[in-house]
């Protein structure tokens, strides 16, 4: 996010095009996550999880090279298969590993992992674009991703396959894919002809996988686990309403704040950074807590900062904008451990696999919608026209209507978190 202006000014992009450098990385990531996580619970999630560091790594080089619009998104789209293949197995290999009664506090700290990335990322990648040019951003992973599939190879004992008798639904997951392109093209590209084929497929994909007898999806997890169907709706709602705040804030911050993309970062980095230092202790909370009720807290937390967000201005102070961005890193943090931990409890070990790949599915479809509202937002008053001193205006309409859609979301989100039920016995 914060190269994109850098990105935009070099292959001449609008906005809506500039909005696809993002959303074609996510739409592949969401596709792929599902059947990667099957894989993983049939051939071993080490295996899953160090070949996706391959193609990853791979992708980013050719991304870092790319001379046209057309390279750089496809170049993106490889490399959303091989995040799917990371996400897909990462949680679960965790999950795999450690007790029950310490499962939120080692999730946790994952998602404090996860986080001290991301904080370091919009830092790093201000530098990088400041100092090197948007391709650093992408060519930085290439060593990153060589030391990582270093030590998966090395150091990860144990392949953890636990349905290795089980055959791939292939049918499944080419009905899977095709259903959600459908789906996430007609939201953006405003088709409803899309929508209503994509629908169609989703029934279908039903259907299929009520009758095969190795399915990609049990549909049961979704018919009879209350807690994994409304944990995950949880989780849907929540980043559709917070992933788009980067892109709005970076864009924001660069043309309306007219701040260099080191400072740019500097500033972004105030969410992800108290959410990596809070997450270990909600995690560790969800341990003794009924997990709805912190990571409900969390979502008001959060409907709160976005419902702020909503009134921003031209004249704003950035000191008001950080102060929000603490408030909402209080509000992931509570969210996001004590949700991932009332997921992965509510199903079975040979589930583990598709748990963490249905969670991390509804992170990135969550995460395309929320790219696909702003486009929704954005079409009708930008177009396709860049964005400068001249649509200005406009534009900070676009960004108000789309905080204001955003906190919606959330306290939507807040009645599915507490419809969930308890994880350990009763309601």
């Amino acid at each position: 996010n914060i190269a994109l202006p850098a990105i935009a000014k070099e292959f001449s992009m609008d906005a809506i095009t500039l909005n696809w450098v993002t959303t074609s990385y996510l739409l592949s990531i969401a596709v792929f996550l599902l059947p990667s996580g099957r894989m993983a619970d049939m051939r071993g999630r080490k295996k899953i999880f160090s070949a996706g560091i391959l193609i990853f790594t791979l992708s980013s080089f050719l991304s870092g090279i790319s001379q046209t619009q057309f390279f750089l998104i496809s170049s993106r789209i490889l490399q959303g298969i091989g995040a799917a293949m990371i996400f897909s197995t990462s949680v679960a290999i965790l999950t795999s590993v450690f007790p029950a009664h310490e499962r939120g506090k080692v999730l946790g700290i994952n998602v404090a992992s996860v986080y001290t990335g991301l904080t370091l990322g919009p830092f790093l990648g201000g530098i990088l674009t400041d100092w090197f040019g948007w391709r650093s951003v992408f060519l930085v992973n290439v060593p990153l991703g060589i030391l990582t599939v270093a030590l998966a190879l090395t150091k990860l004992e144990g392949d953890w396959a636990d349905a290795v008798n089980e055959k791939f639904d292939f049918t499944g997951a080419i009905l899977y894919g095709s259903m959600l392109v459908l789906l996430l093209l007609g939201i953006s590209e405003f088709s409803a002809l899309l929508v209503i084929l994509g629908f169609l497929l989703l029934i279908l994909f039903i259907l299929h996988e009520l009758r095969t007898d190795f399915p990609l999806l049990h549909i049961d997890l979704f018919r009879r686990n209350i807690a994994f169907s409304f944990s995950n709706l949880a989780a849907l709602l929540h980043y559709s309403a917070t992933f788009g705040i980067t892109f709005l804030l970076s864009l924001y911050l660069q043309y309306i704040k007219s701040l260099t993309p080191q400072e740019t970062g500097m500033i972004l980095v105030a969410q992800p950074a108290v959410q990596a230092v809070l997450s270990p202790l909600a995690g560790w909370l969800s341990d003794r807590i009924e997990p709805r009720f912190i990571a409900s807290a969390g979502m008001g937390i959060t409907a709160l900062g976005l419902m702020l967000f909503s009134g921003l201005q031209e004249e704003t102070s950035v000191v008001f904008i950080i102060a929000n961005l603490v408030l909402l890193g209080l509000g992931f943090a509570l969210f996001s451990s004590s949700n991932t931990n009332a997921i992965m409890s509510s199903v079975e070990k040979g589930f583990y696999g598709v748990a963490s790949a249905t969670l991390a599915t509804m992170r990135v479809v969550g995460q395309t919608l929320s790219m696909a509202l702003i486009m929704l937002v954005f079409a009708p008053h930008i177009g396709e026209r860049a964005i400068t001193q001249e649509t200005y205006g406009v534009f900070m309409r676009s960004v108000r209507l789309s905080f204001l859609i955003f906190s919606v979301l959330c306290l939507i989100g807040i009645l599915a978190s507490l419809a969930r039920g308890n994880i350990r016995g009763g309601e």
